[in-house]
């Protein structure tokens, strides 16, 4: 089942409680105290562009990337008057044309990557791809967060021309959380169309984050709580993850 194909047009109307401008704050904040205040920055899994165009109106080049091209028309019709590249791409096969002075992640989009070999060989693309002592800014959606939710929980929200079921199921012998979506959304001639989604993501702890850090070559600068803005730890829910580039100053030394 294709994921963010029909959803994407009615994603922004779906996730107006997501809180972009205060990862927008953190993220700039990580960015200005490591002297990176302008060049090419890319949004991978960039969605519906939110981050992307926050990014790109702060000054930054930006490039959005994901896997949904449903989801990046969405961010091509809202970019208007920008110069954002948009490239359809999976993650864990990015290619750019050129190295970048950082790369950002956001909203859980790295727990879409479930095996932890996926997680390797992304951050070593990022890696490979940014500047000298470039940064990645990542966050991702915690085991601890998945098991706070309880087994099984369920959301339905009923509105004039949008209405949805949304169940969460995690299964903790493996960390899977299990997103199945039933929309109803009103059509021009009255009646409701209804399609389902079901999205797949894997809760990580820090331990296994840093390691995967580590593994791929980048160095491990620190890790955020997102709601409290402190220093992260076990009982985080959702954590913001910073890791700088290494390898390539010795490389051409």
């Amino acid at each position: 089942m294709e994921i963010y194909g029909k959803f994407a047009n009615i994603y922004d109307s779906i996730m107006t409680e997501v809180p972009y401008d205060e990862w927008l704050e953190i993220i700039l904040e990580i960015l200005k105290e490591n002297e990176i205040n302008d060049g090419i920055v890319a949004d991978i899994a960039c969605g519906s562009g939110e981050m992307t165009i926050r990014m790109a109106d702060k000054g930054y080049d930006m490039i959005g990337l994901d896997m949904s091209p449903a989801m990046l028309e969405r961010a091509r019709d809202k970019s208007t008057g920008r110069d954002i590249l948009y490239i359809c791409q999976d993650m864990k096969e990015m290619e750019f044309y050129g190295t970048i002075r950082a790369a950002i992640c956001m909203f859980d989009s790295i727990n879409y990557l479930t095996e932890y070999e996926d997680l390797v060989q992304t951050f070593k693309l990022v890696n490979n791809y940014l500047d000298i002592e470039g940064l990645w800014i990542f966050d991702f959606n915690t085991i601890h967060k998945y098991r706070m939710s309880g087994e099984e929980s369920t959301i339905a929200e009923d509105d004039e021309d949008i209405s949805f079921i949304w169940n969460d199921t995690f299964y903790e012998e493996d960390d899977i959380n299990e997103i199945d979506i039933t929309f109803f959304v009103k059509q021009e001639n009255g009646l409701y169309e209804r399609f389902n989604e079901c999205h797949i993501q894997r809760g990580y702890d820090l331990k296994t984050m840093k390691a995967a850090i580590e593994e791929s070559g980048l160095v491990f600068v620190k890790a955020i709580d997102a709601n409290t803005k402190k220093e992260a730890d076990d009982n985080s829910e959702r954590i913001i993850m910073v890791a700088r580039e290494n390898g390539k100053k010795e490389r051409y030394a």
